[in-house]
């Protein structure tokens, strides 16, 4: 199979409706699915546990007489762990505490300020949540890697207790994926999956705890589950399709270049690589390569059609150009494959991960760098942040008035309040004077 990029340059005339047009992606929180989704979310409220054992059989092919069968013990989380190679423990070990010690340095803490010495004093308290859902696949491909990216800065924060829900089908259920849950800290486990899974979170069932928020990936169906349940809990995003965008300032190996386009497109055939470069005879060599290197991957197949489907070569005319190009698209990755990537980043308005030069590929973000791999898609990185330690706590303002700081209060608020009709404020706050 023959892979096709599509080509753009900045010069030509209509090219920011273009890179628009190519980039643009509709939620993967299906419209269609809604009605299905809510009658599962209704039916799982109303049944409880009943309905989890319902939906599971039907859905996963997986029977169980009760919802505690559905319950992975820790010592199973255990043995998963020991029962694997040395290398895959290390590595998960290894990860573990790469990512711990990443999230670690964002930990906030409380703090207090006084004003204007009449004893007033302003300042906010940094709480963890009680409780987080974290969502795990289970069906094309196991993840170990999301399980310790979502599980670890929760309990960095603090949160009191990780639940996680990951689908069994057939009874089966990944090893890497339960040994990850016991390496990163999960308090609970539940072999559930889908809308169901989420809806469990959200209200609770007899078997499964009722959490705060919910994080991890999940399908279109879980996305649809997730933006439904939003306002019960909170939720981390929904999420569209991988993305990479590769800036190359040759000279480069174009193998390395090839393979780290092909490292997002593995995912799905939604997924989105991009290439920009200002020296087409690169371009066409990197091409070249990626159609050698094909064949030589299992996921050929979703590899071509990721390519032949999103993918672009993108070509520019400056530095300033690729800049434009990488803030207009605000890629979920952003690799900087040149030699002085300092020199540019100040001008990096938009992107969720930023791979520094030559030697940083995507592909150790993913796993082992540190720094969180769960990150804003679609060209949400203009406003949206990876997940991280802040996304488990919630910050309460406190204020607090001696009689003194409370009458200079008083005088100001009480004429905002009569401004906007509202006395029994002004009165509320006139009578501490």
């Amino acid at each position: 199979m023959q892979l096709v990029p599509k080509r753009l340059a900045t010069t030509d005339a209509d090219f920011s409706a273009q890179l628009t047009a190519l980039t643009a992606w509709e939620s993967v929180s299906d419209r269609g699915h809604e009605a299905r989704v809510a009658e599962i979310i209704a039916s799982v409220r109303a049944d409880g546990d009943a309905a989890l054992i319902r939906f599971t059989s039907d859905f996963d092919r997986y029977r169980v007489s009760s919802a505690s069968d559905l319950v992975v013990s820790m010592e199973a989380l255990e043995a998963a762990y020991h029962g694997l190679p040395e290398t895959e423990r290390s590595a998960l070990v290894a990860a573990r505490d790469r990512i711990w010690a990443f999230h670690e340095a964002q930990k906030e803490s409380s703090w207090r300020f006084p004003d204007q010495g009449d004893g007033v004093s302003l300042g906010q308290e940094i709480r963890p949540m009680a409780r987080v859902g974290l969502y795990v696949p289970g069906g094309k491909a196991a993840y170990p890697s999301s399980v310790l990216m979502n599980a670890i800065p929760a309990k960095v924060a603090g949160v009191g207790l990780v639940q996680m829900v990951v689908p069994a089908p057939e009874g089966v259920l990944n090893p890497l994926v339960l040994a990850a849950a016991f390496v990163g800290g999960v308090d609970r486990v539940v072999t559930i999956g889908g809308a169901q899974a989420i809806a469990a979170l959200a209200y609770g069932t007899e078997t499964v705890l009722p959490v705060d928020k919910i994080v991890g990936p999940g399908n279109a169906w879980v996305a649809t589950a997730k933006r439904q349940v939003f306002g019960k809990v909170g939720i981390d995003m929904i999420a569209g399709p991988s993305e990479i965008l590769v800036y190359v300032e040759p000279p480069m190996d174009p193998a390395w270049v090839a393979m780290d386009l092909f490292s997002q497109a593995e995912h799905d055939e939604a997924a989105q690589a991009i290439l920009v470069c200002s020296d087409p005879l690169f371009m066409e060599s990197v091409l070249d390569a990626m159609n050698a290197l094909l064949p030589t991957l299992e996921r050929r197949e979703i590899i071509a059609a990721s390519i032949n489907g999103r993918c672009a070569f993108i070509r520019t005319s400056s530095r300033e150009d690729a800049l434009s190009v990488i803030n207009q698209v605000a890629p979920e990755h952003l690799e900087l494959a040149v030699d002085d990537p300092d020199a540019l980043l100040p001008a990096i308005q938009h992107a969720g991960a930023i791979f520094m030069g030559r030697f940083t590929p995507e592909a150790l973000g993913d796993y082992c760098a540190g720094p969180n791999h769960v990150l804003p898609t679609s060209g949400t990185a203009r406003f949206a942040s990876p997940l991280g330690v802040y996304d488990f706590v919630k910050r309460s303002s406190v204020i607090h008035c001696a009689p003194d700081g409370s009458a200079r209060l008083a005088k100001i608020a009480a004429v905002l309040a009569r401004g906007e009709g509202l006395t029994a404020h002004a009165r509320s706050a006139e009578y501490r004077q």
